[in-house]
């Protein structure tokens, strides 16, 4: 008998959804425990890819080694490259000038993902099939809309999104469905 897994996650952490992401895609139940993020809760890549090596489902990490690179690629360049940016840490201590920080940030990272996304797309970042890229895409356009990033300009990107938004494991992860979501803030 398996047992279930515990994610401890804060509802709109990026790192949390993530990992929600890819439980709900692997069809895998589990169980939630609740953190008040007063600072990042660290980089989670490793989990998804444990998670997909250890259960079955569909790969969140292509066979094609060429694919497979893409996608790495495309997950680090968000999850290292532009979310940390906006971890609760660092945007309380912006204090003031933290929308302007935040958009730059994002913006910064999506004129360089956009190319990207450009060369490696189909239906989702890399090719057709849904893979941990994706898993990184959603959270960081949720945090672009919140800071006010216009996404319009990355039609790519906004594509890609609104595609992978009418999915269920990415609604059902979404942070307003979440067990510790403020009323003010649920679907």
């Amino acid at each position: 008998m398996q047992v279930s897994p515990v994610l401890h996650g804060y509802f709109r952490s990026s790192c949390s959804w993530r990992v929600r992401i890819a439980f709900a895609l692997k069809g895998i139940e589990y169980d939630q425990v609740a953190v008040n993020l007063i600072k990042d809760g660290g980089q989670q890549l490793a989990v998804i890819q444990y998670i997909d090596e250890t259960r079955p489902g569909p790969r969140l990490l292509p066979a094609d080694p060429k694919a497979r690179a893409q996608v790495r690629m495309i997950s680090d360049l968000i999850a290292s490259g532009i979310q940390p940016l906006q971890n609760l840490s660092v945007l309380q201590k912006i204090g003031a000038e933290k929308l302007p920080w935040a958009q730059h940030f994002i913006s910064r990272g999506f004129q360089a993902l956009e190319p990207i996304l450009k060369q490696t797309a189909g239906k989702y970042c890399v090719g057709d099939e849904i893979s941990m890229a994706d898993i990184c895409l959603v959270p960081q356009v949720y945090n672009a809309e919140r800071f006010k990033v216009d996404v319009g300009q990355y039609p790519t990107i906004k594509r890609l999104n609104e595609t992978l938004a009418e999915i269920e494991a990415f609604k059902l992860s979404h942070p307003s469905r979440q067990p510790d979501t403020p009323a003010d803030l649920q679907a």
